[in-house]
């Protein structure tokens, strides 16, 4: 064991002893328990950046904890390897997207394998290989044999910067989730859906069932109110200018339809053609849509004016053929409920607004009690009214029913009748997995207009691979390759043409953990039986913003999987920890704004394991981190924190030093201890309890940290007592507090780790090692004997724990058998307590 600590030698020397032998290879052999620990993979931008750093650190942590309590782990690493920014780089370089990507794979591997992460790498992954690729494809077909998957024409969200459409999910609020100062815009394409909605209520349900023990409450908050559930009723309004037309609305609020004053329908609504052929004024209409429709879907949601247009047309009440005017407005959107809504501006504060600029009649048809005056009517200057109630006199056969009773009578007449129904929508919406890009998995679909079918791909030629002479600079490389848009229809045998579009990217991650564990599986996309021996996945790491997108998709997708029978469960994941984001300075990391932290400029000055301590200890795994940075009289760049890990390992590395020729020489535990010894092993055993139930009971991680430093302090103050002492029992007790040190630095700093224990005189490495229990007779404080007066004359003693407050010295005394024998008919006028000393009662 060299004197000095070197943390780069350590580093090199166990990251290749543990490539040699295999350390980290999962054995599936079930000698032992399974636990599959998940990081969310990267996509290969070139670098790792601090966020990785903190997330596949605390994954490691749990990792390793799992290992030393004799777990055979899955602890997979791979590559969410298309996307934009290859395309991008590919058109702005003229390089391939592949070559590419896969030199960032071999830089930001190299950077991984340098913090120590205790990865499989015989399972990696890179989602553009075909070999990957070729099972979207696969389970595309499946979906779309099973109705799961499906055409049509649809308004999108477009970004103008990717030159491709999005999913409602990746332009939350208006902009691009990728490109987030970039404003989305609406367009009209041919689109493939994933038909995800067929799940809504499973999701939810599950939401509310099996992940509410293991997922943070906020992220189930947000995929619950982003599916958002409604119960209500779908209603028919007949254009009376054409009563082939109907405008289908949705409402949660039918008992107030006796109070409508307009239907109003999206500017992007399917029927807006039919309208603008009837509407007397079509010029004035068409303007207002082409204007409303070229604005972005944030300026639209976001917007405080409302702004509408009659169309001149009427639709009819179906409840009491009253003829309502129909408008189009900025407000109503294409892509929620069925695009259409009946305005009741007495009982709704957006309709209210809208009718008070415009004008239109503002009826109030529901009271929280029925005025005597039938013909009562709301105010222009008034507010709307909210809340359910009564239902007033002009309410036809329901006037005078509740707000429930009228509801449920007007929708069996609705279904009575055939102009509506009872129905429950979902904001979520099917999931658009067209993407107008070349870097990403070939949609495998062949259109042929001789016999006008779209067919799939036949199952023995996929996969479909995407051309590697791909010409980047027409703005359109698959549908301007001379040959992969060449096929033959496989119905009638014509000259066919393939499908141009791509998946969504996020399609690729729904499904990569399953890949893992049978990633060389040439005949299917996974053998079910192994996927069964690791999956549900038991652990899952990642970022928060992906709460209602990769989230979302891949507990979706999984449902489908069970249905075309490759698993038979619907939940992928049973715990989540969504990790806190690191910040600099107290502002967000952005390259735009120069100040990204290279992990790699940390390894080379303080070590993977001081960079790995020290963003552990910062903050709690779900908290934000904010990273300090400081430059030092040389321009040199500091980081205090992990500076300071550094100087701890150094200080641990120290006390093994001096210590472990004599630990060496000797085993067992003590049998008999001094009052220093005891001391020791008392401060050991009570910080084995307490790592123990911060891995356990929160993970918390910075606990564990600050923890081992106790311990250190404490094992210090051991070896100040008795110096250079060869007393076998007080080797014995240094022993073991060394061990359980290395043993709860293992997750945290694991080369220190291993190579403490190897300094202590084991062979083998931590991975075969097991987590020390902690005793809780060691762990326990000594007992003080305090003695008990009553009015000043001792009269009992009682035995407390040393850490007792006054408070439970006083309930210890007045629950003394003698003490309150002495006390039983009398008066206590008052306890006096001398802390850790003697309590005295005194009595009248």
């Amino acid at each position: 064991m060299h004197e000095k600590y070197q943390p780069h030698v350590i580093e090199e020397q166990w990251q290749r002893i543990w490539q040699e032998r295999q350390t980290f290879k999962v054995r599936d052999d079930g000698s032992r328990p399974r636990y599959y620990m998940l990081e969310m993979l990267p996509y290969p931008s070139g670098r790792i950046h601090l966020g990785h750093v903190r997330n596949y650190s605390i994954g490691d942590a749990v990792a390793w904890y799992k290992r030393l309590r004799g777990y055979d782990v899955l602890h997979p690493m791979g590559w969410d390897a298309f996307g934009l920014p290859a395309e991008n780089a590919a058109i702005k370089h003229g390089a391939r997207p592949d070559e590419w990507t896969f030199q960032n794979i071999a830089t930001m591997r190299a950077q991984l394998q340098r913090m120590g992460f205790s990865y499989d790498w015989g399972r990696e992954i890179a989602t553009c290989h075909p070999d990957y690729y070729r099972w979207n494809q696969w389970m595309f077909i499946q979906l779309f044999k099973r109705g799961l998957v499906y055409r049509k024409r649809s308004v999108v969200n477009w970004c103008p910067k990717c030159n491709t459409s999005l999913a409602n999910e990746q332009a939350e609020g208006g902009f691009c989730w990728r490109h987030e100062d970039t404003p989305v815009e609406q367009r009209e394409l041919e689109q493939w859906f994933v038909r995800q909605t067929h799940y809504a209520e499973e999701l939810l349900a599950g939401i509310e069932g099996s992940l509410r023990d293991g997922w943070p409450g906020h992220v189930l908050k947000r995929q619950q109110d982003w599916i958002g559930r409604s119960e209500g009723a779908e209603i028919d309004f007949t254009l009376a200018d054409d009563p082939t037309l109907k405008l289908r609305i949705f409402t949660t609020r039918l008992d107030t339809i006796y109070g409508a004053n307009a239907v109003i329908v999206a500017p992007e609504h399917g029927l807006m053609p039919q309208l603008l052929e009837l509407s007397p004024v079509r010029d004035q209409v068409e303007a207002f849509v082409t204007h409303i429709t070229s604005q972005s879907l944030r300026e639209r949601t976001e917007s405080r004016e409302k702004e509408g247009v009659d169309t001149g047309l009427y639709a009819i009440n179906p409840f009491n053929a009253e003829r309502l005017p129909v408008w189009t407005a900025n407000f109503v959107l294409a892509q929620y409920g069925t695009g259409a809504l009946m305005s009741v501006p007495a009982h709704d504060e957006r309709d209210f607004e809208f009718s008070r600029k415009y004008g239109l009649p503002i009826r109030r048809v529901i009271w929280d009690v029925v005025p005597s005056d039938p013909k009562t009517t709301l105010r222009i200057s008034s507010l709307p009214f909210l809340d359910e109630g009564q239902l007033g006199a002009d309410c036809g056969p329901f006037s005078g029913l509740s707000s429930d009773e009228a509801r449920s009578g007007m929708a069996r007449q609705a279904e009575a009748q055939g102009f509506g129904k009872r129905t429950t929508t979902y904001r979520l919406r099917d999931w658009g997995i067209s993407r107008q890009r070349a870097w990403g998995t070939p949609i495998p679909m062949i259109h042929c207009e001789a016999c006008g079918t779209i067919s799939p791909e036949a199952e023995e030629n996929l996969p479909v691979l995407l051309p590697p002479d791909l010409d980047f600079s027409t703005g359109a490389p698959l549908a301007t390759h001379p040959t992969f848009t060449k096929v033959t229809c496989p119905n009638c045998g014509a000259p066919a043409r393939r499908d141009t579009d791509t998946m969504d990217t996020f399609v690729d991650s729904n499904w990569y953990y399953f890949r893992y564990c049978d990633p060389r599986n040439a005949e299917r996309p996974f053998n079910r039986e192994v996927v069964h021996r690791w999956t549900p996945v038991d652990f899952y790491i990642g970022g928060d913003e992906h709460a209602v997108m990769h989230l979302i998709y891949t507990r979706a997708w999984t449902m489908m999987m069970r249905d075309i029978g490759l698993v038979d469960f619907g939940e992928p994941v049973k715990r989540l920890l969504t990790q806190g984001m690191v910040i600099l300075n107290g502002a967000k990391m952005s390259k735009s704004l120069g100040n990204i932290v290279d992990p790699d400029e940390m390894i080379r000055r303080y070590g993977a394991d001081a960079t790995r301590l020290s963003i552990l200890f910062a903050a709690p795994p779900e908290r934000e981190v904010d990273w300090k940075r400081i430059t030092d009289e040389h321009g040199e760049d500091d980081y205090p924190a992990a500076e300071g890990a550094m100087r701890y390992l150094a200080r641990v590395w120290r006390l093994a030093h001096r210590w472990h020729d004599r630990c060496r020489a000797v085993t067992g535990l003590p049998e008999t201890t001094s009052p220093a010894a005891e001391a020791a092993r008392r401060a050991t055993h009570q910080a084995l309890a307490r790592a123990t139930d911060a891995f356990e009971n929160g993970l918390r991680l910075n606990v564990v940290v600050a923890t081992c430093m106790e311990l250190t302090n404490a094992l210090y103050d051991f070896d100040t007592a008795v110096g250079d002492t060869t007393a076998v029992t007080d080797v014995q007790t240094m022993r073991e507090g060394l061990e359980a040190l290395t043993t709860m630095l293992a997750p945290l700093a694991p080369h220190t780790a291993e190579a403490l224990w190897q300094a202590l005189g084991h062979e083998t490495s931590l991975a075969e090692a097991n987590w020390m229990d902690p005793d809780p007779d060691l762990a326990r404080e000594p007992q003080l004997e305090i003695p008990v007066q009553v009015n000043g004359k001792l009269k009992s003693k009682v035995l407390v724990a040393a850490d007792s407050s006054d408070a439970d010295l006083e309930a210890a005394a007045l629950a003394d058998a003698k003490i309150q024998a002495l006390t039983a008919d009398k008066t206590i006028a008052k306890v006096i307590v001398v802390p850790k000393r003697l309590v005295n009662v005194v009595i009248r």
